[in-house]
């Protein structure tokens, strides 16, 4: 049942809106966004509705993740002139979506919600195979670490990145967006979870800047094949710079695993 707020008034045109969660395997793209080079899961999202729906329907991610980074929980929105039936659509979308990008869930949502801006924390998964052997069948979803890492040091690290930070040093580009918080932003969980082969860090905050996680992780790789100590980590923090940190991790180990609202 549609609310009375969301029916057109008066004759006018009202735009539904709509919540999508997509899971994709990024290997084979160039990441969500549109680009002007490359296939995109924002790109196929909007020619598969854009072919249901029978006009050129625009869809709005909750947020990029780069080429080659996985998704289970991605979220975005896009507006309809008519009431759908979010089942026989989520059907009809990944009949021709590929076989890796998948549309799990479709809600009709009220007009003021933002797939982006309505965003309250999102959770993000990074996968470290640590084993000197890795399954060739899981080598697309983990970074395989060469070398002895000591979990110890890396959970002992994991407290300097919790709470509220400028990450400048873990951020590889400007914010494009600008605004008041400029690249601080709170990280409210950073586990250290032990798992066949390796570990996965689960990161939860209010907002990632461009490779964040990424650069976080091997930071505590660094840490892990005691190649930094773990307070190192508060003077990278002060030098806000980029190239006091390490270098990213690979993409193929993080998975954008859910967006809060």
């Amino acid at each position: 049942m549609v609310e009375e707020s969301l029916l057109p008034i008066d004759g006018e045109v009202f735009l539904f809106r709509y919540k999508i969660t997509i899971a994709y395997d990024g290997t084979n793209y160039c990441g969500w966004q549109s680009q002007a080079s490359g296939l995109s899961i924002q790109t196929l999202v909007h020619k598969a509705l854009t072919t249901v729906l029978r006009q050129s329907t625009p869809v709005f991610g909750s947020g990029r993740t780069d080429s080659g980074v996985h998704a289970k929980g991605q979220t975005a929105h896009f507006d309809a002139s008519e009431i759908i039936d979010p089942s026989r659509l989520r059907l009809s979308l990944n009949a021709l979506l590929p076989a890796d990008v998948r549309i799990l869930q479709l809600d009709p949502v009220l007009p003021d919600f933002h797939a982006r801006f309505s965003a309250k924390s999102k959770i993000y998964h990074y996968h470290l195979h640590l084993d000197s052997v890795i399954d060739p069948f899981v080598r697309l979803y983990r970074y395989h670490v060469f070398g002895r890492c000591n979990i110890d040091r890396m959970k002992e690290a994991l407290p300097f990145f919790l709470g509220t930070h400028d990450f400048t040093s873990f951020a590889n580009e400007p914010v494009r967006t600008g605004g008041p918080c400029g690249k601080v932003r709170t990280l409210y969980h950073l586990n250290l979870i032990e798992q066949k082969g390796g570990i996965r860090l689960e990161f939860e905050g209010d907002g990632f800047l461009y490779k964040m996680v990424r650069n976080i992780s091997e930071t505590l790789v660094q840490v892990g094949l005691e190649k930094l100590p773990p307070n190192q980590i508060e003077t990278i923090f002060l030098a806000k710079d980029r190239r006091a940190a390490p270098a990213a991790a690979p993409p193929q180990g993080l998975f954008l695993m859910e967006v809060k609202y």
